[in-house]
């Protein structure tokens, strides 16, 4: 699934191509792919059709397009899903599912698995105190460590009181967003932190360089156009990036860690995996109270 830096590429792609445009005619090719607009499909076109988009802005995994009508197009990508902006008239993809005019260009959504979906949405006020408009929602999404308004102290006392694996803490959407399997691996390979980590035993000084390596990781990943394993991942002009190349720890599976040359270990985690170095990373010993599990899972 796309993680920040992947989403904020199509988001800067989209606030380029699509900020300003007034949109035209739209085809719902799909019902699955706005399955979550619950008044449906004619509901989903008649509140589009004529707005003009006034921002691309993203939250974590989430962004979406604010129209002058006060509502917004919430986007999330899924496992495949794709914002392409193809000029008119071009070859359909195999897998589109929404198609939407723009005048000069056209804005395609595109999902050959249909775990993506899109939705119109009011804007509402959000759950963190910033005043800033979201969509209804995710009103409930945390603040991603690149926000300016991010609370590194609020984080870190909320961290501590979560009493769970330190990996499950950076995947949890209401406490850091945009944070997921790729990139936490890899923070946590930065900072020397094993993923079964408990948060109680973290140190202040800890939290803070593990969201030090966090952003350092997401900004890099950034600069390189994000994390593309296959071709579900491309930016709006259909485009990989390549920071699959800069991993340190995710999918390296019996590959040499870079720094002590100890072979990777995979462990499985909530029906996916992670990826540490045994000798960086030691496992931790049990802590009581912990999640239920933690720091006992066996590898393989």
């Amino acid at each position: 699934m796309p993680e920040l830096p992947e989403v904020e590429v199509v988001r800067r792609g989209l606030d380029q191509w699509v900020t300003g445009r007034t949109i035209g005619a739209v085809a719902v090719l799909h019902p699955r792919s706005i399955r979550r607009h619950v008044p449906g499909a004619p509901d989903f076109v008649a509140r589009l059709s004529g707005r003009t988009v006034t921002a691309a802005l993203r939250r974590g995994k989430y962004l979406w397009l604010t129209l002058d009508s006060g509502e917004a197009m919430l986007a999330h990508l899924g496992m495949s899903g794709q914002l392409l902006v193809q000029q008119p008239g071009s070859d359909a993809e195999r897998h589109l599912r929404v198609r939407l005019d723009t005048g000069e260009r056209e804005l395609r959504f595109v999902d050959q698995r249909t775990f993506g979906h899109l939705m119109v949405e009011p804007l509402v006020a959000d759950s963190t105190g910033t005043g800033a408009g979201v969509p209804e929602a995710i009103r409930h999404i945390a603040l991603d460590p690149l926000d300016a308004a991010f609370d590194d102290d609020a984080f870190g006392h909320a961290l501590r009181r979560r009493r769970t694996e330190i990996k499950r803490a950076l995947l949890d959407q209401s406490l850091i967003s945009g944070v997921g399997n790729i990139y936490a691996d890899e923070a946590l390979w930065r900072a020397r932190l094993h993923w079964a980590r408990s948060t109680r035993t973290l140190r202040p000084a800890q939290i803070t360089a593990l969201l030090a390596e966090v952003r350092d990781v997401l900004r890099e990943a950034l600069a390189a156009g994000g994390t593309s394993f296959d071709a579900l991942y491309v930016n709006v002009n259909g485009e990989s990036g390549y920071f699959e190349r800069g991993l340190k720890a995710y999918g390296r599976r019996d590959l040499p860690c870079e720094r002590c040359g100890t072979p990777i270990r995979r462990d499985p985690f909530m029906n996916r995996s992670s990826f540490s170095c045994p000798k960086c990373q030691p496992r931790p010993r049990p802590v009581a109270g912990a999640a239920p599990g933690a720091a006992r899972r066996p590898g393989v």
